[in-house]
């Protein structure tokens, strides 16, 4: 595993930040199953990258074992990403992460089929996915971006966008609420479904009232 470098100690100082329940770094350090994955991934992509796949593959399957996370060799994950829980989480082989991401258990970054070449998301800075998201597809996910619990991202998400259902929209976006992978609330955006439904159920209402009103009047 990577030594104890300054950029280890910057995500350490990542996991402090974030996690509330995270007491010390050494705790961290030897708890902490992100950390690890992250820490096994930069060992499985440095032999990926020196063309030693079968080594790589071999430190990858060994990492998923231990951790409960797979991270493809060929995936690019910049500094400090964060993992909160892990169990569950799949990164493919043409992924890409930005810096100071935070990801949470359950998260596919995915392709779409069996197409060669960059087949799965970019990710961009400091972008939050919660808990069991997809995102599928040789697309960008812009930076500030967030993804929330559950959402089926298959189309680009705009810088500080905020992505919600199945599959996801936008909801909210720069000049309306601004949001930043730091700022962990998963629970105050909006379902656009569910806005959709109550648009056309107060739509139906009022085609309702209005016939009951034109009842009344030829009744009379």
């Amino acid at each position: 595993m990577e030594e104890y470098t300054p950029r280890a100690a910057g995500l350490l100082e990542a996991y402090q930040r974030r996690d509330p329940a995270a007491r010390s770094k050494l705790e961290i350090l030897l708890l902490y199953p992100g950390v690890h994955a992250v820490f096994y991934h930069r060992v499985a992509h440095w032999l990926y990258c020196h063309k030693l796949k079968f080594p790589a593959r071999c430190v990858s399957q060994w990492s998923r074992f231990w951790t409960g996370i797979e991270i493809h060799p060929g995936a690019r994950i910049g500094r400090r990403l964060v993992i909160d829980h892990g169990c569950g989480i799949v990164i493919g082989e043409t992924a890409e992460i930005g810096d100071d991401c935070l990801i949470y258990h359950g998260v596919t970054l995915g392709g779409t089929g069996k197409d060669q070449g960059k087949r799965h998301p970019t990710i961009g800075n400091n972008v939050l996915i919660s808990c069991g998201a997809k995102v599928l597809g040789p697309f960008k996910v812009g930076d500030n971006a967030r993804i929330a619990a559950n959402a089926v991202v298959l189309t680009e998400v705009p810088e500080r966008a905020t992505a919600v259902g199945i599959p996801a929209k936008v909801v909210r976006i720069a000049g309306q609420t601004a949001h930043f992978a730091d700022e962990v609330d998963q629970t105050s955006v909006e379902d656009p479904t569910q806005k959709m439904l109550e648009i056309l159920s107060s739509r139906l209402d009022l085609v309702e009232k209005l016939l009951d009103e034109k009842f009344l009047e030829e009744k009379a």
